[in-house]
């Protein structure tokens, strides 16, 4: 079998795998947002069995006989070309999941599918202790997984490298180390200020069907396209990207709060605008693939706070906004609302904080998850430790478990490692957003007349068309001619909030 012959078969293959696991992407999504409560141990029993099935497919003998045929040919001299980033991505996953037992995967997929319906119950109810064995069996597998793949330095690497291919907990804890302490200083600032926003104004009469249209509205306008996705409710807002013309946004809506369903829907327009840039010809393959959960952020932050939360965005939308909820906003100033959605003080809930405040949320977690899989804390522990982090972190009492260690759907769904991904969302998102300024000229003035193509162009051929050409380190440096560094997003936060607040 020649080289070419073998990569041909090779990307078949992994085309048909792709396309067999949106089958439960649609499971997980329709779960989350239709199904009846009385359908969830069916719908555990099917997403297991695809769960199973796609293992199986992935780790095919097969498969690594093609990639062996492959490998160290001329078809992969150029390693930027499409032939040698499919290879070497495939071979990495095809080396991480053949460590996995069919029989593990199954019963993650089984367990994480009905402790997320507990999940649901437990966070309703505001009360941990029915979760609390559901956690812990989504521990002890999460475990095993992290095991099976192996590792060094840590356990956590195992499960972090899922997220964000190549990343360590080490890197991270330096790059949050400073961010950390930077981000405490600012918010002791913010709040000794003596200065409020005029919070009633988000907190008023927002009918959920004007909120639905003006977020759907404002989604399009954006560059999110409708033709190919849609906008539902759920729990935990999230984006599915089943394939190329089905991606699909979910958010909530609270009769009584502006912010909760109009940043969520950003939020997750973002993710789907970059479902939606990737290169469809590449379906199925690496290449049509995001590189990791931080680019992926960087993209839903980029549209929720360096666009959406931005002077001339809302000088741009102040007019609709008004039409849309002429109670509410037919009074209000350019100048009330934009310092009423950038409100900064410590808060309860990681999905509704501010720009200043929420990486705070995101290292308790990151701190957490290291402790319950290196066994340091036990899932039976981690209310009162997650109150106890909480204050000295930001400062306030938890009330309960809802407005504490319940407020995430992640861990119900065995994401451990997946919370720093946020924070390196945020990093990215304000250097790609200095980048996108300076080559394109100035977004602020593009964004307060409504133009937002040159930039969602932009990020289509620097960013979503890409693929998974580079690991995301790599690819900011592409971007922006620098590595990670957390420096773009304090000067943005440091000037936003220095203005709005009158800091010294």
């Amino acid at each position: 079998m020649t080289p070419q012959a073998a990569y041909d078969e090779l990307i078949k293959l992994r085309k048909e795998l792709i396309v067999f696991g949106s089958i439960g992407s649609v499971l997980g999504w329709d779960q989350r947002t239709y199904m009846p409560a009385g359908g969830s141990k069916h719908r555990a029993a099917q997403l297991a069995l695809v769960a199973g099935m796609s293992h199986e497919k992935a780790t095919h003998p097969r498969i690594g006989e093609l990639l062996k045929a492959v490998e160290g040919s001329d078809l992969l001299k150029d390693p930027a070309a499409a032939a040698a980033v499919n290879v070497r991505e495939i071979r990495r996953e095809y080396d991480r999941e053949v460590k996995l037992p069919r029989a593990l995967v199954e019963e993650l997929s089984r367990t994480t599918s009905e402790a997320y319906d507990v999940w649901v119950a437990a966070r309703k109810e505001n009360d941990f202790a029915p979760f609390k064995p559901w956690l812990e069996k989504v521990v002890k597998l999460v475990r095993e997984q992290a095991d099976c793949y192996g590792w060094k330095a840590c356990r956590y690497d195992a499960l972090l490298d899922g997220y964000e291919p190549g990343a360590t907990t080490a890197e991270i804890t330096a790059l949050f180390g400073p961010l950390q302490r930077e981000l405490t200083e600012l918010v002791a600032k913010i709040t000794h200020s003596g200065k409020c926003p005029p919070q009633k104004i988000l907190n008023s009469e927002y009918p959920v069907d004007a909120q639905e249209d003006f977020c759907r509205e404002t989604a399009a306008a954006l560059g999110f396209d409708f033709n190919s996705g849609r906008l539902d409710t759920t729990t935990h807002p999230f984006c599915s990207g089943i394939g190329p013309g089905d991606t699909r946004l979910t958010t909530r809506y609270n009769p009584k709060s502006f912010s909760d369903a109009f940043f969520g829907t950003l939020h997750e327009a973002g993710h789907g605008i970059y479902d939606q840039g990737l290169d469809a010809a590449h379906y199925g393959t690496p290449m049509g693939e995001a590189v990791g959960l931080g680019i992926h952020e960087s993209q839903s932050r980029f549209f929720e706070n360096f666009v959406g939360r931005s002077r001339a965005f809302w000088k741009r939308m102040m007019p609709r906004a008004r039409k849309f909820f002429p109670r509410a906003l037919g009074r209000t100033g350019l100048d009330d609302l934009y310092f009423a959605v950038n409100d900064s003080k410590p808060s309860f809930i990681r999905v509704e904080s501010d720009e200043a405040t929420y990486n705070l949320h995101i290292i308790l977690r990151f701190e957490m998850e290291q402790a319950l899989i290196n066994g340091d804390l036990k899932a039976g522990d981690v209310p009162g430790a997650w109150n106890e982090r909480f204050r000295k972190l930001l400062g306030l009492k938890v009330p309960d478990d809802a407005r504490g260690c319940l407020q995430d759907v992640h861990w119900s769904g065995g994401g451990i490692g997946y919370f720093p991904t946020y924070t390196l969302g945020n990093l990215y998102a304000a250097q790609f957003f200095h980048a996108a300024d300076r080559e394109l000229g100035g977004l602020d003035e593009m964004i307060a007349h409504g133009d937002f193509e040159p930039l969602k162009k932009w990020l289509n051929k620097k960013i979503h068309r890409q693929g998974m050409r580079f690991r995301s380190n790599k690819l900011c440096q592409e971007v922006t001619g620098e590595t990670l560094s957390h420096r773009f997003l304090m000067d943005h936060l440091n000037t936003k909030f220095t203005e709005l607040y009158e800091l010294q």
